[in-house]
């Protein structure tokens, strides 16, 4: 197949694109600069796409979208964020709506920020949204893919977790803490965090493309959530480090606003179910061989 990606620089799509040309695919990068070569096409997620951008492209897998973790939450980060999910992939679902049956999937980024703060529900893809900024990010994406989906183009919603790099996201920004020996949990550790290494979520996206009967929101998960003490304690352990100095909530809020009650006060329990009943084999369903993984790569 001819498979177009965005975000192809990111964290996933740096994994993601040597699985795809393993496969036999030949993969096309949309780029925001000028193309190099053959392989990348330009884009502008604000704008319409041409006709010519999707010429020949049997399947899109989009990635794109601005880093929520990078910076404190102004409005105006806060609608760089929104705008680069909703905008780009409504553009982009519209472009592919408009082949005329050429494009066949469209497996787009989506998060489980979708469910919000949920304390110890278990959370599955037929579980209600939450309220708050996330979550309506999150609803707005999805819903911008209908274009696609209204076109007939098999649709799938990945909602991605927790992703575990020492490249990048949550876990780079949590190991000089440790490293120094000054980590611990942050507000009251019964919080549950919901993860994956991104080594598997390159996995997951490859296996959505292959997978046909594989539509709609679909948890991009660990089996095996986990509360922010065991994630601490693992963190701890694989790096033969003490987890004694906990960051209160009011401290974390200090620091980073209001993603600090989003992004690592909050808790989301989600279970992977259409990806365990369609088949996908976990690499990494426990958190301290994943962790362990996660930082020797």
């Amino acid at each position: 197949m001819n498979v177009m990606v965005t975000g192809a620089t990111g964290l996933v799509g740096s994994q993601l694109l040597p699985l795809l040309k393993q496969d036999g695919h030949e993969v096309i990068t949309l780029t925001r600069r000028a193309p190099r070569n053959s392989s990348e096409r330009q884009w502008d997620p604000a704008g319409k796409l041409p006709a010519a951008t999707l010429e020949g492209i049997d399947a899109i897998i989009h990635l794109a979208g601005e880093n929520i973790g990078d910076s404190r939450w102004t409005a105006a980060k806060k609608k760089r964020i929104r705008d680069s999910r909703v905008i780009g992939t409504r553009n982009l679902a519209e472009a592919a709506a408009a082949t005329g049956g050429q494009v066949k999937s469209f497996i787009c980024a989506s998060a489980i920020g979708f469910y919000g703060d949920r304390g110890n529900e278990e959370l599955t893809e037929n579980s209600l949204p939450g309220t708050g900024f996330l979550p309506e990010v999150c609803r707005e994406w999805e819903a911008a893919t209908g274009p696609a989906r209204d076109a007939g183009i098999r649709v799938v919603n990945l909602r991605l977790g927790v992703v575990l790099s020492n490249e990048g996201g949550a876990l780079a920004k949590m190991l000089l803490p440790f490293k120094m020996c000054v980590g611990g949990i942050v507000g009251s550790g019964k919080q549950y965090w919901s993860w994956l290494t991104v080594d598997e979520a390159a996995r997951m996206f490859r296996f959505a493309l292959q997978n046909t009967n594989l539509h709609g929101p679909v948890n991009a998960v660990s089996p095996q959530p986990v509360t922010n003490l065991e994630f601490t304690k693992a963190l701890g352990s694989v790096l033969h480090r003490p987890t004694i100095f906990p960051l209160p909530a009011f401290m974390a809020r200090m620091v980073l606003g209001e993603m600090a009650d989003d992004l690592i006060l909050g808790s989301t329990r989600v279970i992977p179910n259409r990806l365990l009943a369609a088949g996908y084999s976990f690499s990494h369903p426990e958190i301290g061989e994943a962790l362990a993984s996660a930082l020797r790569s």
